[in-house]
């Protein structure tokens, strides 16, 4: 084996076939300066289509912020799309489509935005409904209690 200038490092010997191979694959790949370069596929891979399809049925807002933040982003946004339909199960559909109404309006696509308008605008608690055709007076209760103690004891 050949050893080159340095030491070390071996003598690697490419064959002219290599060499080709090497300038036909480096002369396709897009420049990161030109459009559509860099790491971004020039066509959306399935799965953020579907990703984006579902944010679109958690809301009309969610859908938009979604498809806007993939647009921004492309393929780094899917983390984002994913945290935002977290938000949506976490908060509710219609409290995060809120949000996202808010941060569209603002001209902002962005789930930290999202995500810190939750935190400061917290949902109020739901209040339970005391009066309720299903809910029946305490003491019809109570009555019947005693009758079933009376019956089991005799």
């Amino acid at each position: 084996m050949r050893s080159s200038a340095t030491i070390g490092a071996p003598y690697v010997r490419h064959t002219t076939h290599q060499r080709k191979v090497e300038k036909s694959t480096a002369a396709r790949r897009p420049r990161p300066d030109e459009k559509g370069g860099g790491d971004r596929p020039k066509k959306t891979p399935l799965g953020t289509l579907q990703l984006l399809s579902r944010a679109g049925k958690a809301g009309l807002q969610i859908g938009a912020l979604c498809r806007g933040m993939h647009t921004q982003h492309g393929e780094a946004a899917v983390r984002r799309i994913l945290g935002v339909l977290s938000l949506a199960k976490k908060h509710g559909a219609a409290t995060v489509d809120d949000a996202c109404a808010a941060a569209l309006e603002m001209g902002v696509c962005d789930y930290r935005f999202v995500r810190r308008y939750l935190e400061r605008n917290p949902q109020l608690p739901l209040s339970l409904r005391q009066v309720d055709p299903l809910i029946r007076q305490l003491t019809l209760y109570r009555d019947f209690i005693d009758n079933k103690t009376k019956e089991s004891e005799t």
